[in-house]
């Protein structure tokens, strides 16, 4: 500075002699100040600019001539021809309204002259460069050298800058306003700015040399004027970045934030807003002044800084804007990744959205805490329209914060590989840090919240967008290899599709060639966001749910309790203030709950998810195709034996993101599902489900079926829900589908969770659902009787199954109706009963009944689909393994129906459970109707020893024909079946009776029957009905009487065993004939 200034006080001692003597003219009566206050020529220059003085001696009134008619320029141009300077408060005269010229004496008006255009150019040159100067730069800087102007004809205050005036008085050069003076007059003036500080007054000086400066056209560099206006601007910018790197230079304490930060928050257009040229110029002194770099980077740090303790509630909006502006410049982009706050070394995971740079960018969201409260105050009170509109509102709002979040993230990633690189970096903090979102158990002091981890997502899914095209061209770019090149995504301790933890060490410890594409690295940090993001939130709001439930029986249970306390007024104080706090929770739950779902709920989110993760399907089927030829060539199932391992050693959430994503769109907007969208999910739950082995987790397998549940559903246009057209028409489900949702029948059977017993109904319910829709069509009936003899040991599997299940839900039912009708029997004559008794009796009834609503609905479907698979396969349920077992299940439930305690069913509401007496009755029936023509099924009812009674068919023939349940014709072949097992009982119990008394070591040791194929167990070397034995596997395969594991293809013939109870039958058959003297009869034709 100092060799700045030397040479500036050189320049104005050489003008100091030029110039001094024209100072004085300006003072005269006639001055040039006057004329030019009332010139009417047309020419912005010329009119604003007094003609130049007569040259006199100096005076010390004369050399302020120039602020003087400065001050004096009348305003409102109405020429047609744009006023270069009205940008910086100086105006062209006004043409409306008379006018007054002042002209000395003896000269001529140029009113009384024909006006000409020719005159311009001659008044424009009596303008000397000097005076021009001096009154440009007192516009532009809005300086002063007269103590008595204070401000222009605008109103716009003027600094006078008395150091200035003085040094040219002492030096003898004329009072006004150079280049040559112009630092010195820039930092006076703004050393005396009072409250307003240097930034605020140089930003408006730059706003105005700016605009002067475009004036200039390209090419007149050679204007001495040009210069000037050069000069003055680059002056102005120096002087802008010491206002923000060294504001003490003006006399100002060290601010504690950057001086800069404030202007960005303020609009372009204002004087104390930071414009485009103003940005582009400090960026261009990047390479030569670090200094205007670090006061950038300094000014984006604190912008973040300040956002961060702002919410969607607060002016967040000016914070979003500048960024939005300021990633518009390269230099600068690439000079804020390498800031150290864009990405701290191990920032944890509940920072991230703090202390990084684009971290409170992203965490603005409706779901910050005070933001929910705002939208939904008071929620109990609110009715659904009132819920919705602010839902709306909402994702309104949300919607266009995303927007500007993208485009922050597009330029910085179009900025150069190493912006690219620090964007992927960050994105890969935020999920790689936040792996306890999904515990079971989540601490949200720990973890980021939902709603920046919600807009991380929806960034990423937008950026993948650009790639996932209707005819997945691109799909062969994500490269599953990504994996094993050190990627950013940590999946080390993932749980696997299925491999465990050291296959998967194994596997991932051998790096892969190559190097990874920008395309494979996007579409594996959005499969992790959707992890640890949207599917996060899901889950939040699932436990929000049952927590909200939980907390309002707590209030319920409370209000109950508020009689104890309505005489003792302190101690009701006492209950209204906690049961204000269990309300207050509420209260701010459900503000939550409505703000999650306004998110999660939006359509357009929503749709590119779905579009995402369409592509993460087709991507995992093309990974197991044969060939990894698909979508080119059509799937063919089953999948090969041998896994793919870099298949089996895939994160689980890969698949499981799919599946909890449709799920939840499935169950909450279906209507955005597309039909392409439909028939891959088809493809990929038939696939997963037809080859499980594929998958590990049986949990995962179930949201397969889920998916396919809730879409069947009816929803408004579809009847048949989204997929039930696909499900029952699609040739690929036509196929495997059947025996794909048999197969995971037989599967649900052991889940290995705690809860795997009650686990697998809720399983089968779905499958019921799903095989009851099919079933009208041809196809799949046709498919069944293929499976049934194609795989029979398969298909006994599933039968028996579906008979266990038949027997203890509708065993538990009907207990529980039996418990039941006792309860409600005791609690209706309880006027004398005590009060605690009373209150376990009324538990009691209470878990009863829920007990019977849960495995009712369950009874209702297995024996439905019981009902169904007898009419269209009735051979295969007659077969010796299942045979028995049927029949006696029929009995069983027939008798508890019609039987004698048929009574103690009788319920109260037995609508509330789904119980309809006479539709499972009828339903029973039909199952024994469909296999009457099969006598070995009749032989099993006759030798069911202990529920079958002639007596029960006769009840229900009575109760059939009186309630008109069954047609004519049904009746009839039901009293025909019964008479049928009468008979059957009395040839069974003859031939039993002939038998006599059986050796133990033919009777089966299960069973206690005489065994027909008895076969030894190789490891107890036990003696057992081959029937008895195959039966037992279908449920439990391990030897019955020692637990060691067991196949049927393990059992040894018992040959020798067998020949003699053979004999042993062909004895007791000759005996009886010789008692008959059958042999004596003459049977000769008469």
């Amino acid at each position: 500075m100092s060799d700045t200034v030397s040479d500036a006080d050189k320049i104005r001692n050489k003008r100091l002699a030029k110039l001094g003597a024209q100072s004085l003219s300006s003072q005269a009566p006639t001055s040039s100040t006057d004329a030019s206050s009332t010139n009417t020529n047309p020419n912005p220059q010329s009119a604003i600019s007094p003609p130049p003085p007569v040259p006199t001696s100096s005076s010390e009134n004369g050399e302020l001539s120039t602020p003087k008619s400065h001050t004096s320029t009348p305003s409102g141009a109405s020429s047609t021809l744009q006023n270069p300077f009205a940008q910086i408060g100086i105006k062209a005269p006004s043409n409306d309204g008379p006018r007054i010229n002042i002209v000395p004496a003896g000269v001529k008006r140029k009113s009384d002259r024909e006006p000409s255009v020719n005159e311009r150019p001659s008044l424009k040159a009596e303008e000397s460069l000097e005076h021009w100067e001096d009154r440009t730069l007192s516009g532009i800087f809005r300086l002063t050298l007269d103590p008595d102007v204070k401000s222009d004809i605008h109103g716009h205050h003027l600094y006078y800058v008395r150091g200035v005036r003085e040094d040219l008085e002492e030096q003898h050069e004329p009072v006004r306003l150079s280049t040559a003076v112009l630092d010195q007059a820039i930092l006076e003036a703004a050393s005396v700015l009072g409250k307003t500080t240097p930034l605020d007054y140089l930003l408006g000086c730059w706003k105005r040399v700016s605009k002067l400066f475009k004036t200039f056209k390209a090419g007149k560099s050679e204007d001495p004027k040009y210069a000037i206006v050069k000069e003055a601007r680059r002056l102005c910018m120096s002087y802008c970045i010491f206002a923000i790197t060294i504001p003490d230079m003006f006399g100002r304490e060290t601010p504690t934030s950057n001086p800069l930060t404030p202007h960005l928050l303020i609009a372009q257009e204002d004087d104390r807003g930071v414009c485009h040229d103003f940005l582009t110029q400090v960026v261009s002194r990047f390479p030569e002044d670090e200094s205007a770099k670090d006061a950038l980077v300094g000014a984006i740090e604190d912008l973040s800084r300040q956002l961060a303790k702002l919410s969607m509630n607060g002016d967040y909006k000016p914070y979003i804007l500048a960024l939005r502006t300021l990633v518009r410049y390269p230099a600068l982009v690439n000079a804020f990744v390498l800031s150290p706050m864009f990405l701290p070394p191990q920032v944890p995971a509940a920072t991230i959205e703090v202390e990084t740079l684009l971290g409170p960018f992203f965490q603005i969201s409706p779901l910050q805490g005070d933001v929910t409260t705002n939208y939904f105050s008071s929620p109990k009170t609110r009715d659904k329209g009132y819920i919705v509109n602010s839902q709306n509102a909402l994702r309104m709002t949300l919607r266009t914060h995303q927007t500007d979040l993208l485009d922050i993230v597009n330029h910085i990633i179009k900025t150069s590989k190493v912006a690219r690189e620090k964007m992927l970096d960050w994105f890969a903090t935020c999920v790689n840090t936040n792996h306890k979102r999904r515990a079971m158990q989540v601490d949200q002091k720990t973890v980021s919240s939902d709603g920046f981890m919600i807009n991380v997502t929806v960034c990423l899914d937008q950026l993948c967008e650009p790639f996932m095209d209707a005819t997945f061209s691109k799909i062969d770019r994500i490269d599953v290899d990504y994996l094993r090149r050190n990627p950013r995504v940590d999946i080390k301790d993932e749980t696997k599709l299925n491999a465990d933890q050291n296959a998967s060490d194994q596997f991932y410890s051998r790096q892969a060639e190559g190097q990874n594409n920008f395309i494979s690295e996007v579409f594996f940090l959005t499969l992790a966001a959707h992890h640890y993001g949207s599917e996060a939130a899901n889950a939040t709001l699932s436990h929000l749910e049952k927590e909200l439930r939980h907390l309002e029986k707590q209030i319920g249970a409370l209000e109950a309790d508020r009689p104890k306390f309505a005489n003792n007024p302190a101690q009701l104080g006492m209950f209204d203030k906690a049961l204000k706090k269990y309300k207050d929770q509420v209260d701010k739950g459900l503000a939550y709950k409505y703000s999650v779902e306004g998110v999660l709920l939006d359509e357009l989110t929503q749709a590119r998810s779905m579009q995402f993760m369409r592509y993460v399907i087709v991507w995992l089927l093309k990974l197991v195709a044969p060939g990894h030829n698909f979508p080119q060539k059509p799937l063919q199932l089953p999948l090969p034996q041998e896994e793919p391992e870099v298949f089996k050693c895939l994160p689980e959430y890969f698949l499981e993101d799919v599946v909890g994503n449709f799920k939840f769109i499935v169950r909450n907007m279906p209507q955005i599902i597309t039909s392409t969208q439909s028939e891959e999910l088809v493809m990929l739950c038939i696939t997963f489900l037809r080859s499980s082995e594929y998958i590990k987790n049986p949990y995962l397998k179930s949201g397969l079926v889920t998916i396919m549940f809730h879409g069947i559903w009816s929803v408004y246009g579809r009847s048949k829900g989204i997929l039930g057209d696909l499900l029952y028409s699609l040739p690929f489900a036509n196929e495997h589908l059947l025996h794909a949702l048999m197969k995971f029948y037989i599967e649900a059977e052991n889940t290995g969770g705690h809860t795997q017993f009650f686990d697998k109904f809720n399983i089968r319910y779905e499958i019921f659902q799903i095989i009851k829709f099919i079933w009208p069509n041809s196809i799949y009936r046709e498919r069944l009787s293929q499976e049934a003899k194609i795989n029979l040991d398969f298909f006994v599997r599933f039968v028996n199954l579906l008979l266990n299940d038949v027997t203890f839900v509708l065993d538990e039912s009907l207990s529980a109706f039996v418990q039941i009708h006792e309860l409600q029997e005791e609690l209706r004559n309880s006027s004398n009963m005590d009060t605690n008794v009373k209150t376990e009796k009324e538990e009691a009834l209470a878990a009863a009944q829920g007990r019977a609503k849960s495995f009712m609905q369950l009874t209702n479907e297995t024996v439905a689909m019981l009902k169904l698979f007898t009419k269209a396969l009735a051979d295969s349920f007659t077969m010796p393994e299942i045979v028995q077992r049927l029949a006696d299940m029929l009995d069983y439930n027939l008798d508890a129906m019609v039987g004698p305690k048929s009574g103690n069913l009788k319920v109260e509401k037995p609508e509330d459970y789904s119980f309809s007496p006479r539709v499972l009755l009828g339903e029973i029936v039909d199952v024994y109707l469909n296999l009457r023509h099969k006598e070995n099924f009749v032989v099993a009812v006759a030798r069911d020893g202990r529920s079958y009674k002639p007596v029960n068919f006769e009840k229900a023939t009575t109760i059939l024909r009186a309630k008109e349940m069954k047609s004519s014709e049904d009746l009839a072949a039901w009293m025909a079946l019964g008479e049928k097992f009468k008979k059957a009982k009395e040839i069974d119990d003859q031939a039993e009776e002939d038998l006599g008394e059986i050796p133990d070591e033919f009777l089966d040791p299960l069973m206690y029957t005489l065994m027909e194929d008895p076969v030894i167990l190789p490891t107890s070397r036990t003696a057992i009905d081959r029937s008895t034995i195959r039966s037992h596997l279908l449920s439990d395969p391990n030897d019955p009487f020692n637990r060691s594991p067991l196949k049927i293809e393990d059992v040894v013939p018992d040959t020798e065993l067998k020949a003699r109870i053979q004999a042993f039958k062909a004895e007791k058959k000759g005996k009886k004939i010789a008692e008959a003297g059958i042999m004596d009869m003459d049977t000769t034709p008469g």
